[in-house]
């Protein structure tokens, strides 16, 4: 079977936390990343630095009515305790989600592009997008041509990460000529693939857009990791 969606209710639970067989100890907290503008309701996710305005990548299949969303990410602060506390806490995104509506989510389908058939996947394969530059993000499909400010190395996109005190994201972009949003965030561990997930209610509405960086485990394991401890 492919891969299925982790618990994402736990990934975005303030305070939940986890340990690492290496013994480094992962505590989430939800980091707010502002409201993203959804003209058209057609949902891309990318590595912004290598294909925002390539006009390579299609927005998903499934689309949501325009109008502006929250995003968030599942931020993990990672320590180790035998070690000393670092005056730079190590944080990974463990998660981004893009929150159509707050209502619980029933079931949860694997985001796909044009073409993509998920009975064509094998056993825990999945489809998710490319990231060559450690980064993802949620935009629009209207604002693929609309950051003709984000050129090599320059731009509000390289910007938002100079921010030293925090990095990670999610940061909130606006281009200054068309006023497009975008909301980048570093990619967990960094470069690699990954799934994104679509969140719907026992009706079948949209909840959420879910982008798994594979930072923390299932939550599965950490409940059998307890028991066994226990």
């Amino acid at each position: 079977m492919p891969m299925s969606a982790r618990d994402y209710t736990w990934m975005f639970t303030p305070g939940a936390t986890f340990t690492e067989e290496s013994g480094t100890i992962g505590v989430i907290h939800v980091r707010d990343g502002g409201e993203l503008s959804l003209p058209t309701g057609r949902v891309v996710a990318c590595d912004p630095f290598v294909y925002l305005g390539e006009g390579d990548i299609e927005p998903f299949t499934a689309t949501v009515e325009p109008g502006r969303y929250r995003v968030e990410a599942a931020v993990v602060t990672l320590t180790r305790p035998d070690q000393p506390a670092s005056d730079r806490p190590h944080h990974r995104v463990a998660a981004a989600r893009l929150v159509i509506r707050d209502e619980p989510t029933a079931i949860w389908e694997l985001a796909l592009l044009p073409g993509q058939d998920p009975d064509q996947l094998g056993e825990d394969e999945f489809y998710g997008y490319g990231v060559d530059a450690g980064t993802g993000c949620f935009y629009d499909a209207s604002a693929d041509g609309s950051f003709p400010e984000c050129v090599e190395d320059e731009g509000p996109l390289w910007d938002s990460f100079d921010d030293e005190d925090w990095a990670p994201g999610p940061h909130l972009v606006t281009s200054p000529s068309s006023g497009a949003t975008l909301a980048a965030f570093t990619s967990g561990w960094g470069d690699g693939c990954y799934p994104t997930w679509i969140g719907r209610t026992s009706a079948g509405d949209v909840t959420c857009f879910v982008t798994d960086f594979f930072v923390a485990p299932d939550p599965a394991d950490v409940a059998e990791g307890a028991e066994a401890a226990g």
